[in-house]
């Protein structure tokens, strides 16, 4: 299940009025299929989207749900694994580490808050920072009461006043940190519990260049969840091929991609026209842009000669211009190409976190 995925769900469900509970992993040890910040959305009538546990919990975590979205009160549920206890349970998991999840209840009552918020900071270009009280013994401030911090800006808030602070406090702390935890705070009647996790919207990936290996590359990339956009300056080739899973498709002149686009937006471009002066001329853009991973279909002798007719600019792109472009994973064709190509991708994305 991807981001794309569950922002689709949500619109639908959010479109017709359907009771969601937001399932959020806070806390976990050992073996897990997810970690601190992974979420899931659950329907009043057990249908959800999303996975915690890769499908090990999550029909229980449905039956769960029914009663936050029945009840409007959130909860929390632990599910520790440890020493066989799944064949005590009766749930046949295969893991053996601990999972907290905290369950919060959305309707159209609430504008289905805080996730409308986070739903439309997954859309965009920057991460989120999200701050929710999972556990509280302060009679002030309530499990559920949220920040979603967008590029240093309050999108969405209703932390009680006199916790604004901490829960800002706290934003500041992900950021430095770059990673989700777990912050206390302190009140007049006792303490609280906040998860503090950053998520981020789905890479953007442009593919320059809509031969017939291209159709592959686009469909594996879509299936990872990446929102991919497409650009031949040849109709021809875009008209013949199958791009559906593109979230955008462009036919514009070569020299004109910067122009239309703000290339500093992707995560990763994928140079692949099959035609040399082509590949030239987009790898001329990318120079001037801040794409942490470029990858060049073909040898790597093309790469040095394209490189070489770059000129003095060619240092400003080298280290990020992989040619051949990803990971030789053996195989032949243009389904084992291209999984090479995105394998490569995933594997720089990866470090580069």
């Amino acid at each position: 299940m991807t981001t794309r995925n569950l922002l689709q769900s949500y619109e639908d469900w959010s479109r017709n009025g359907c009771s969601l509970v937001l399932a959020t992993v806070y806390e976990t040890a050992g073996s897990t299929y997810s970690k601190a910040g992974a979420q899931m959305l659950i329907t009043d009538d057990g249908r959800f989207r999303g996975m915690l546990s890769g499908g090990c919990l999550e029909g229980d975590l449905a039956e769960r749900a029914k009663v936050v979205a029945e009840s409007g009160a959130s909860q929390t549920v632990t599910y520790d694994l440890a020493a066989n206890d799944s064949e005590l349970w009766g749930l046949g998991v295969g893991c053996d580490g601990l999972m907290r999840i905290f369950l919060q209840p959305l309707s159209a009552e609430n504008q289905y808050e805080p996730f409308a918020t986070i739903a439309k900071g997954l859309q965009g270009d920057v991460d989120e920072i999200i701050v929710t009280v999972v556990a509280s013994d302060i009679d002030a401030l309530k499990p559920g009461a949220t920040l979603v911090s967008v590029n240093g800006v309050d999108a969405f808030n209703d932390a009680p006043t006199a916790f604004v602070a901490d829960f800002q406090a706290a934003t500041a702390s992900v950021s430095l940190q770059n990673k989700s935890s777990l912050e206390k705070i302190n009140g007049d009647t006792g303490a609280a519990t906040l998860l503090c996790s950053r998520l981020s919207p789905p890479p953007s990936v442009l593919v320059l260049g809509a031969g017939l290996d291209a159709e592959p590359v686009v469909r594996f990339a879509a299936e990872l969840g990446w929102r991919v956009t497409l650009q031949d300056h040849r109709s021809a080739y875009i008209d013949a091929g199958s791009f559906d899973d593109a979230e955008h498709v462009m036919c514009v002149p070569v020299g004109t991609v910067s122009e239309k686009l703000d290339l500093n937006r992707f995560s990763a471009a994928i140079v692949m026209s099959h035609h040399l002066t082509s590949d030239r001329q987009y790898l001329a853009q990318l120079v001037d842009s801040r794409i942490p991973f470029v990858g060049l279909l073909g040898p790597s002798s093309r790469r040095q000669k394209l490189l070489g007719e770059l000129g003095e600019k060619a240092a400003d792109i080298e280290d990020r211009l992989q040619g051949p472009a990803g990971i030789d994973l053996g195989g032949r064709g243009p389904a084992a190409i291209a999984l090479s190509i995105v394998a490569g991708v995933q594997q720089a994305m990866i470090r580069a976190e």
